[in-house]
């Protein structure tokens, strides 16, 4: 039988803890994890292997939902910790994070790859020692003009960029889903961009 069938899914969102930083693009990961907490009716009520954790049944299916206390830089130390401590394999784990390459809203989800830069995927890598499990990246647009990214990522998003970032949490909720009840492939037909040559 396949282990990863019985095995608890974990869903780890990365962002910086704290009330400064709840509305910066650099936190959409924190902003899904949330909604898919709510969506499942589970709050963040303990502190384990430095993460707020919560837990959920959902469709016969254990999840663990994480949101790393360690900021953004250091993720990977919770991460690898909770996979570690439930015996989660990787095809289980699904990290959800922002990505400055992807235009505003943008869902892409993908098996492997590198950091694309941003600091608390590869610190990920760094701990896991491998690139490969899976990821959900949500678009939050390139820097304008000559701003640094690591200013941008640390910015609130705007009246107008909340507005339309508020339907893409709910689809990236739904991409999650079904990931977790469907698997990557699944999860990825439905949710990816069709890209026109």
């Amino acid at each position: 039988m396949d282990n990863s069938s019985c095995s608890p899914i974990l869903i780890a969102g990365l962002g910086n803890p704290g009330q400064a930083y709840r509305h910066n693009r650099h936190n959409v990961g924190f902003m899904v994890v949330d909604r898919l907490a709510y969506r499942l009716g589970c709050v963040f009520s303990r502190l384990e292997s430095k993460a707020l954790l919560s837990k959920a049944d959902y469709k016969g299916k254990r999840i663990l939902i994480a949101k790393p206390r360690t900021y953004m830089n250091l993720s990977g130390l919770a991460v690898s910790a909770l996979l570690r401590y439930y015996r989660v394999p990787l095809e289980n784990f699904l990290v959800v994070y922002d990505d400055i390459d992807l235009p505003l809203g943008t869902l892409r989800l993908r098996p492997e790859g590198g950091s694309g830069g941003q600091k608390g995927v590869a610190s990920i890598i760094e701990q896991l020692g491998t690139e490969e499990f899976p990821r959900l990246r949500v678009g939050i647009d390139p820097p304008p003009g000559s701003m640094q990214a690591s200013d941008y990522v640390l910015q609130d998003f705007s009246s107008s960029e909340a507005d339309n970032i508020n339907p893409v949490l709910d689809r990236a909720v739904d991409a999650i889903l079904v990931f977790i009840v469907k698997g990557l492939e699944s999860a990825m037909n439905k949710f990816n961009p069709v890209l026109i040559e």
